[in-house]
């Protein structure tokens, strides 16, 4: 077997030239575990349209390292089931479970504020690499880590195992925590939520920290880091954007069927105050998750190439449908939920404060709510009741 000590040094250098590792035990880990040992067997490299399968033992040794040490995220699974050595040729899919870049797992885990001692639960085990470093520093009986799927849980238990790290793996929903371990020092979770759910805040100790990407489109999600406090609260606020699957039980189901008969009677039209264009940037994005929480975005075209926009809450049954003229936006809307003027009012709001980046908002969670707001900006503030 081809020594990747030499990788991993490397790996850790880049990282610490990019100014995301700077704990001396993280460099340690980093240069200590194997993460082509958390590939197999294989991964889907994107080529545009298609992935194209690469197996450990169908690659030169050197090639398979190369790419097992990039700096990039390294999809493991497609359609929640197809794994690279299943696959003989590209093929198209949507991934499902991956290898996270090194400078995310590794920002995140530095955000952490890892103790010797501390016990720590993650969601979302993926391939186990994350596991792994915390497993090196912390030891194997303090890392708690629940995996959805039971085929990837499956094979990242037996990675851990194969280096010597028995830590706690379960296959499980990891929204409900695991509270045989409980109560943690620290929370990560690596995949996205809704919203953090409040049995996290029970199973973490007072003065214990919660790591979490919050929000569900596809981008504009947002990295939440909270602390409990002694009356089984939490608080704290966005440290910066974040990008992660979703949680299996919470993915978006797309919204499907004739868009024109969901949307042919409106209760009012008017001209947009705001282009809803500004959703296309992240925190204009994040923000309508935010003032409308499960609204979707929608792009489909005509059969002419037309480009529509749309917005939808299939649950509350509204939408806003958006008409493009003469370089202004009309928005016809429908349903007991006014979803534009919601959002609109929230985007208007954001620009008369200055535009303010993302990690300016506060987030403070209860039993009964989750509180967001940006201080300074009375109306850039949203309560969303859990009952």
């Amino acid at each position: 077997m081809t020594d990747s000590g030499p990788e991993r040094r490397r790996l850790a250098e880049l990282l610490d030239q990019n100014g995301v590792l700077t704990s001396p035990w993280l460099r340690a880990a980093v240069e200590a575990v194997p993460r082509e040992m958390f590939l197999h067997p294989g991964v889907f490299l994107d080529e545009g349209g298609t992935w194209r399968p690469v197996t450990a033992t169908g690659t030169n040794a050197a090639e398979w390292l190369k790419i097992a040490y990039s700096y990039d995220t390294l999809t493991t699974q497609l359609d929640g089931h197809l794994t690279a050595d299943q696959a003989g040729e590209p093929v198209a899919g949507v991934p499902t479970s991956s290898s996270t870049t090194p400078a995310t797992v590794i920002s995140m885990i530095e955000s952490l504020g890892l103790e010797s001692g501390h016990r720590v639960l993650e969601i979302g085990t993926g391939t186990g690499y994350s596991s792994a470093l915390m497993c090196h520093y912390l030891g194997a009986d303090n890392v708690a880590t629940v995996e959805v799927d039971p085929e990837v849980a499956e094979r990242a238990d037996a990675a851990l195992e194969t280096l010597g790290f028995s830590a706690w793996t379960a296959n499980g929903d990891g929204l409900l925590g695991h509270p045989r371990r409980a109560p943690y020092d620290r929370v990560i979770a690596a995949c996205a939520v809704r919203r953090i759910p409040h049995i996290w805040v029970r199973q973490t100790k007072p003065g214990g920290v919660i790591l979490s990407t919050v929000g569900s489109w596809p981008y504009g999600t947002a990295l939440a880091k909270v602390t409990v406090d002694d009356n089984g609260n939490a608080e704290g606020r966005i440290i910066g954007r974040s990008s992660f699957m979703q949680a299996r039980s919470q993915a978006v189901v797309p919204v499907a069927g004739d868009l024109s008969a969901r949307t042919a009677y409106a209760d009012s039209e008017r001209e947009t105050k705001a282009p809803p264009t500004l959703l296309d940037d992240w925190m204009p994005a994040f923000l309508a998750q935010l003032a409308a929480p499960g609204t979707h975005l929608v792009r489909a075209a005509r059969s002419d190439g037309t480009p529509l926009l749309y917005l939808f809450d299939p649950d509350r049954e509204s939408f806003a449908e958006f008409i493009a003229h003469d370089g202004r936006w009309t928005v016809r809307q429908g349903g007991p939920v006014p979803l534009w003027d919601r959002i609109e009012e929230a985007l208007v709001a954001w620009e008369a404060a200055g535009n303010p980046e993302i990690d300016s908002v506060h987030l403070r969670i209860t039993q009964a709510s989750h509180h967001y707001w940006i201080e300074g900006a009375p109306d850039l503030t949203w309560e969303h009741r859990l009952d």
